[in-house]
């Protein structure tokens, strides 16, 4: 409803490329943009229940067929980048929990904070200048070299080349290096905590190695960070439009924000959709990994 409250819908996009106003016309009763708000609801939740996510108003395409592509362009460039995200920061998280109140601790957090502090689009425009403008060791933007991409035969056959591992490194770290900050905050402040408890207290007393007492500590101390790791996964679809704009990534966010502009409704609806199902699935799958992690927390059968 908020987007369709927007001035204006595909018309108007059309008409700057000269579309006569009895074209706007017949295009807007085709796909039914005369209707009501609530005419157009009804037929988008048809559509759902009958697993038809619609056509594309800008491409004359299936929904699906359109967005397909792009998801798992942006799931092979996040799910990676924010797990290597977050268990390094849960390392370091533990380090600077463990010795808390400690240089290693002060001069450790500078560094953490300071670029996580940058947004996503900043820090992706200082990697592209430095390691790709200046010193030229990285492609400027793309996924593939356009030689790459008409030599596949397969769908996939891009994604085991060389030139796609080269493209991919610069938005992977530079995901990585933004979003490093969250798990190792959360984890050192929930590591401080838990060395206060009683079995950490019985577990120094006992003698165990340091090595086994911080792992000890830090799979206790995981739960508020595996809590955390969904929701910053859904977070990172907003963060990814500029890493996926700056760096000509051809993801979901990139396309959602052209669906945006273009007033492509169908394709906007559907991708919401899909960031939801994945907040209520990734929550879900949280909330049966806490029993395996932590067995306080198990229900009793």
């Amino acid at each position: 409803m908020l987007f369709r409250l927007m001035p204006g819908d595909i018309t108007s996009i059309m008409t700057l490329g000269g579309a006569s106003e009895e074209a706007l016309n017949a295009f807007r009763e085709r796909w039914g943009l005369n209707d009501p708000l609530y005419v157009q609801y009804w037929s988008f939740m048809i559509n759902m229940f009958t697993l038809d996510a619609g056509t594309s108003l800008q491409f004359q395409i299936p929904v699906w067929e359109y967005v397909k592509t792009r998801i798992f362009n942006t799931f092979i460039l996040a799910a990676p980048a924010l797990t290597v995200a977050y268990i390094l920061g849960g390392i370091f998280g533990t380090i600077l929990g463990y010795y808390n109140d400690s240089k290693i601790e002060e001069y450790g957090l500078i560094p953490i904070i300071g670029v996580g502090s940058f947004p996503e689009f900043f820090l992706s425009i200082v990697l592209l200048i430095t390691l790709s403008s200046w010193l030229g060791i990285f492609p400027i933007s793309g996924m593939v070299s356009p030689e790459t991409m008409s030599n596949a035969s397969q769908w996939y056959d891009i994604y085991l080349t060389k030139d796609f591992l080269w493209h991919y490194i610069l938005p992977f770290g530079t995901i990585v290096l933004r979003y490093l900050f969250i798990p190792s905050l959360i984890m050192r402040t929930s590591v401080v905590e838990t060395m206060g408890e009683d079995f950490s207290f019985y577990n120094r007393m006992t003698g165990m190695p340091k090595m086994e007492r911080m792992a000890n500590i830090a799979k206790h101390a995981s739960l508020p960070v595996i809590t955390v790791y969904p929701a910053t996964m859904t977070r990172a679809i907003g963060g990814l439009v500029l890493v996926e704009t700056v760096f000509n990534w051809p993801g979901i966010g990139y396309a959602l924000v052209n669906s945006v502009l273009a007033r492509d409704f169908p394709v906007v609806q559907f991708v919401f959709i899909v960031i939801a199902a994945f907040v209520i699935f990734a929550n879900f799958a949280v909330d049966i990994l806490y029993a395996r992690i932590d067995p306080r927390v198990a229900v009793d059968q």
